[in-house]
C-alpha cells in the first residue's frame, strides 16, 4: 500500500481508503471481517458519514484495540431522527449526533471532522458566518477533532471553502463522468443522465484540483466508481466500460487527491480495490479507453495519465505539465511550485522536442508546445 500526504494536515493516508456506507447492510461480524481485511491490506482511513446507530456500533466494535491504526473521517451534521438519516444544522441535534458517533466508536477524538454535505453556496455562506462553524472550530480547539474538513459534490462550493481558509481538506466526488459536468447544487444532476454534448473536464473542476494542490488542501474521494455505472458499457456515459483499477487511477491522478474511499460489502471487494497497488500500467490505463470511447473524448486536455512516457531524456512529462498548470493559475508562479519544479531531476529545459510523447498521447496534447511554455514560465 502506498501512502500520500493529506494536504497540509501532516497525516499520511493510504491511497485506497474505506467508505463506510455499504457497511450499513451488514452485521457486526461481517463489518469486522471487512475492516480486518482493510487493515491487513494497509488501509488506514475510514469515512463514516452514516448516522444509523447500529452501523456506528459495528464499526466501533471493529475499531476496538486498533483505534490508533485508523484515521477516521467523521461527519458533523449527519443526524438520526425518527428512525432515519437527516442532514441538519440544528446544533442541538448536531451535537447529540456527534457525541453519539464518539461514544459508539469508542473514541474521544475524530481525526477529520467533516462539515457534512454542503452543495449550496447559500448554505456554505450561512455556515462560514454562523454558529455551526463556531461549534466545529470549538471541537478542534478542544482536541475533539484534529482537522476540519468539508464534504461536497459541488466544485463551486468546494472552491469557496478552500479560499475561505477555514477548512484543511475536502471529501469530493471524483470520477471521469462527474468531471465533465458543470457545477450544480442538486446532487441528482450528477446521478442522472449525462448530456452527450459535453466533452472534456469541466473548467471549474480543473481549477478546483489545481487550487487544492496549490493551497495545501488535501482531497479524499467519494463516488470514484460513479455508483458502479462506469463498470458497464450500457450505463456508462462514455459507451464503454471501465474497471475499478482504471477508475481508481483516474481519481488518483487528479492534483490534490490523497485517497479514494471505496465502498466495500465484503473482503473480496476490499481485495478488488487494493489490486490497484500491484496492477500493471496497462491495467491502469483509463486514457486509451476514454480516448477511443464513442462519447465524450477528452481531446486536447492533459489528464496527467503518463502515456507520454518514456521520455528519452527522462523528463517526468506528466509532472512538468501538472506544475505548469499550477504555475499559470496566478500572475506570479508560487514559490512552492517553482521549488518543486526545480527539484525535478529533469525538466522542460531538457526537452529535445523528439515528439515521441505526442505520438503516444491518447488525447492529442501538444506536449512540445507545453514544454516550451513551461520553460518560459519557470525560466
Amino acid at each position: 500500500m502506498k501512502y500520500r500526504a493529506l494536504g497540509s494536515t501532516g497525516l499520511l493516508v493510504s491511497e485506497i481508503g474505506l467508505g463506510g456506507e455499504w457497511l450499513e447492510r451488514h452485521n457486526t461480524q461481517e463489518v469486522q471481517e471487512v475492516m480486518d481485511c482493510c487493515r491487513e491490506q494497509g488501509i488506514n482511513i475510514l469515512d463514516c458519514w452514516m448516522s444509523e446507530p447500529q452501523v456506528r456500533s459495528n464499526i466501533g466494535a471493529a475499531l476496538k484495540g486498533c483505534r490508533d491504526q485508523w484515521i477516521i473521517q467523521g461527519h458533523i451534521g449527519s443526524t438520526w431522527q425518527n428512525g432515519q438519516y437527516v442532514r441538519s444544522r440544528d446544533l442541538d441535534k448536531v451535537k447529540e449526533a456527534f457525541e453519539d458517533l464518539l461514544r459508539r466508536m469508542g473514541t474521544d477524538y475524530i481525526d477529520l471532522g467533516m462539515i457534512h454535505f454542503v452543495d449550496e453556496l447559500s448554505e456554505w455562506n450561512r455556515i462560514v458566518g454562523g454558529e455551526f462553524l463556531d461549534y466545529v472550530k470549538g471541537l478542534k480547539a478542544a482536541g475533539t477533532i484534529r482537522h476540519i474538513g468539508l464534504s461536497t459534490h459541488n466544485p463551486a462550493v468546494a472552491k469557496q471553502a478552500v479560499l475561505s481558509g477555514e477548512i484543511e481538506m475536502l471529501l469530493f466526488s471524483v470520477n471521469p463522468a462527474f468531471d465533465m459536468m458543470p457545477p450544480s447544487e442538486n446532487l441528482n444532476d450528477y446521478l442522472g443522465e449525462i448530456d452527450e454534448g459535453l466533452s472534456g473536464i469541466a473548467p471549474e473542476r480543473t481549477e478546483l484540483y489545481k487550487l487544492c494542490e496549490q493551497q495545501g488542501v488535501g482531497m479524499t474521494v467519494m463516488k470514484g466508481y460513479a455508483g458502479g455505472r462506469l463498470f458497464s458499457a450500457k450505463t456508462s456515459p462514455f459507451g464503454v466500460a471501465l474497471t475499478p483499477v482504471q477508475c481508481l487511477h483516474y481519481a488518483l491522478t487528479r492534483p490534490g487527491v490523497a485517497s479514494v474511499l471505496v465502498g466495500c460489502d465484503t473482503p473480496e471487494h476490499v481485495l478488488a480495490a487494493v489490486a490497484y497497488e500491484t496492477a500493471e500500467d496497462q491495467e491502469k490505463d483509463y486514457a486509451s479507453v476514454l480516448a477511443s470511447a464513442p462519447h465524450h473524448a477528452y481531446s486536447g486536455q492533459c489528464t496527467y495519465c503518463g502515456h507520454c512516457a518514456p521520455c528519452p531524456v527522462h523528463i517526468d512529462i506528466a509532472m512538468v505539465n501538472k506544475l505548469y498548470d499550477l504555475a499559470t493559475m496566478q500572475e506570479e508562479t508560487p514559490p512552492t511550485v517553482r521549488a518543486h519544479y526545480e527539484s525535478l531531476e529533469r525538466n522542460a529545459e531538457d526537452c529535445v522536442a523528439c515528439g515521441g510523447c505526442e505520438t503516444r498521447c491518447p488525447f492529442g496534447v501538444h506536449v512540445i508546445e507545453r514544454m516550451q511554455k513551461a520553460k518560459e514560465v519557470f525560466g
